[in-house]
């Protein structure tokens, strides 16, 4: 198999989870020639898509851990609200520990969002539901053989087959309850570095006094991608939650952390109102946007951002404590008739928790 245009298979698509594929069909497909230019992708994947499913099933579910080696490079970085990881052999050492602690892990394929090429590299956001039994050791204790479901969403820069950076995002909060563990126990008994810096001014805001900058927001099935940043922009910077209302569909569904479903506006704009009451400062700024689909089929869009924000105001995250929070947050869009109709927006609980709580060295 060379990695040429001429090795794509031209009467075939890339795979596309607007079509809810199987993953029989990701495996029977295996080898069978490519559906878009890889260059310096191992022969068996046919797209960017099959990559990002198998490869995420081969380490984890077959357990050939050691594909890390292969599908990660030397140097990759990966981001989490709770730190930075380093180099590919961290990514090993993590998840042999993430695999020791759950039997029968499974990790299905929700969605797969994407962009780029093989000369530029791709970038994707896989939508990740994970299942198994508690039955190892971790951080927090002991097994405890409960069954645990979370979610999360991985967002990965991938070239010539190899993971250069990745971006994740998990419902912790979830899990630890089911394990029958207090998050909030758990983060005051945590203890985090502490610096001798100072934080400067949230940057959410143009200059001092002036109004925040207040979007055109253009239509959706003629830029997507831009619809939804500036919805994003408008809601959360410039607090217009009236954004709820004016584009998103009556019976809209959003899936949120703690394992919360919201329906209709008036649940989804009481989850945006609460988090800027606790956090009367917080900032949304967009690192990173790709779509998929078509007006007619509905477009799918990830967008990849930070939160940032002081602890100053009441809420289900308790009293104020003045504390600084920066959390990775992202959030997949589907968008049919002009309107989103759903919506998954996912940021680490378990770590905001921490960031307000835990015990500072020293």
């Amino acid at each position: 198999m060379t990695d040429s245009a001429s090795a794509t298979t031209p009467s075939l698509s890339v795979f596309d989870f607007a079509d809810h594929p199987d993953y029989s069909e990701f495996a029977l497909a295996a080898g069978t020639g490519r559906r878009q230019p890889l260059a310096g992708f191992d022969p068996d994947y046919t797209d960017i898509v099959d990559y990002i499913v198998r490869c995420t099933h081969k380490i984890w579910e077959e357990k050939a851990v050691g594909l890390i080696y292969t599908h990660y490079s030397h140097n990759a970085i990966v981001h989490t609200s709770g730190g930075t990881m380093y180099g590919r052999e961290a990514v090993v050492v993590n998840t042999l520990q993430r695999i020791a602690m759950y039997a029968e892990r499974r990790a299905y394929a929700d969605d797969v969002i994407w962009s780029g090429n093989e000369t530029d590299g791709f970038y994707s956001s896989h939508r990740v539901s994970s299942s198994g039994t508690h039955t190892g050791y971790g951080e927090h204790g002991p097994p405890t053989g409960r069954k645990v479901w979370r979610w999360g969403i991985a967002d990965c820069f991938i070239k010539r087959n190899m993971i250069v950076e990745e971006w994740l995002s998990h419902d912790g909060i979830t899990e630890l309850r089911q394990m029958g563990y207090d998050p909030v126990v758990l983060a005051r008994q945590a203890v985090l570095p502490k610096t001798p810096h100072t934080n400067g001014e949230i940057d959410r805001l143009p200059t001092g006094q002036q109004a925040p900058v207040f979007l055109n927001v253009p239509n959706a099935n003629d830029d997507p991608q831009a619809f939804v940043a500036a919805l994003l922009q408008n809601m959360w910077n410039a607090r217009l939650i009236n954004m709820v209302r004016e584009h998103y569909a009556a019976a809209f569904l959003a899936f949120v952390p703690d394992s919360r479903k919201l329906y209709g506006h008036g649940d989804y704009e009481n989850f945006v109102i609460t988090l800027l009451a606790c956090f009367p400062d917080l900032a949304l700024t967009i690192g990173h946007q790709c779509v998929q689909g078509t007006a007619e089929r509905g477009f799918r869009v990830a967008t990849r951002y930070t939160l940032q924000g002081t602890h100053e105001g009441y809420g289900p995250y308790g009293a104020p404590t003045g504390r600084r929070i920066l959390l990775i947050g992202m959030s997949h869009h589907i968008i049919r008739g002009g309107q989103v109709v759903q919506e998954w927006t996912i940021f680490d609980e378990f770590s905001l928790l921490k960031q307000l709580y835990a015990h500072l060295e020293g």
